[in-house]
């Protein structure tokens, strides 16, 4: 007598083989989404709380924390040194990024090697681009100083001292990390261009500067706008670069809106107005990030 193998039906089987990948992504899934918008509601929670140096949930006080917020000068001065930051730090990084990219486009010489020194900054962290350009930028160790010992006495240049200033070393130092990135972008979409067209523009009389300014950048223009999302994302983010540049000072001439929130939770016992910040941080993001995936996931009337 022989013991036969029950089968199993063959829709039972197509059924799981169809599921299995799901099954085993699922658990990740659940978790990231658990940690990334659990987190979000959890913050969102603590910012209409009265939380101190603990969360603290029984003390329900609305709006009054975003209240604060707003009535804070400290929360003023880190969004007008967040609208420095990222006009001059994106629209730094989008000027240099495209000069850049336009000379790589001339098919120069080394062209391979020049992309990576150009590129190179975008390598590094933030807190290493913050820590190079304090010693670079501290009148009593870099620029400065080495201009005094070549002979120059009257040179000054102590931006980073500075209370109105210290801002823009911060901006230098942003650009300077960015400007390679940009130019990435702006290169491969230069790439993309047909020569014909360029071709085309020279036979009419066009020049160089008016091909590239009424032809070609406008082709560029998702590029563009890619480039100034991703930026734009990057400079609200810039708690590192600031953290290890000027650590939010002179007092709090720097202080960006992660910065203040930073400062409020874990320094000054705050919790609830950090979360405050926070969620005003969370909707700027969403302001940048949300019209952008809209623009480009949505389904395009020849792509039906």
């Amino acid at each position: 007598m022989s013991l036969s193998t029950p089968s199993i039906p063959r829709d039972m089987k197509l059924n799981f083989e169809t599921a299995l990948p799901k099954l085993v992504f699922a658990p990740g899934f659940l978790l990231g989404m658990a940690f990334i918008y659990g987190f979000m509601v959890w913050n969102g929670v603590l910012s209409v709380t009265g939380s101190r140096m603990l969360p603290n949930y029984s003390e329900f006080v609305g709006l009054a924390q975003y209240a604060r917020l707003w009535e804070s000068e400290r929360w003023w001065v880190a969004l007008k040194n967040l609208g420095l930051f990222s006009l001059f730090y994106v629209g730094g990084a989008m000027l240099i990024g495209m000069a850049l990219a336009i000379f790589l486009d001339q098919k120069v010489r080394m062209e391979g090697a020049l992309r990576t020194i150009y590129l190179y900054p975008m390598a590094l962290s933030f807190i290493v681009t913050g820590t190079a350009w304090k010693w670079l930028l501290n009148p009593s160790l870099g620029l400065e100083k080495l201009m005094h010992d070549w002979g120059w006495s009257s040179f000054r240049f102590d931006w980073l001292v500075q209370s109105d200033t210290a801002i823009y070393c911060v901006i230098i130092a942003g650009v300077w990390q960015s400007a390679g990135f940009a130019m990435a972008l702006f290169l491969a979409g230069l790439r993309g261009i047909d020569d014909s067209i360029i071709k085309a523009a020279q036979m009419d009389g066009a020049s160089l500067p008016r091909i590239y300014w009424r032809i070609i950048l406008p082709i560029l223009r998702p590029v563009v706008f890619s480039t100034i999302m991703v930026l734009s994302h990057l400079s609200i983010k810039g708690f590192d670069l600031v953290m290890a540049l000027t650590g939010g000072g002179p007092g709090y001439a720097t202080d960006v809106p992660a910065t203040f929130m930073y400062v409020m939770s874990f320094t000054r016992g705050q919790i609830g107005l950090g979360a405050a910040s926070a969620t005003m941080m969370l909707a700027s993001v969403a302001a940048i990030v949300v019209p952008y995936l809209y623009s480009e996931l949505r389904t395009k009337p020849h792509d039906r």
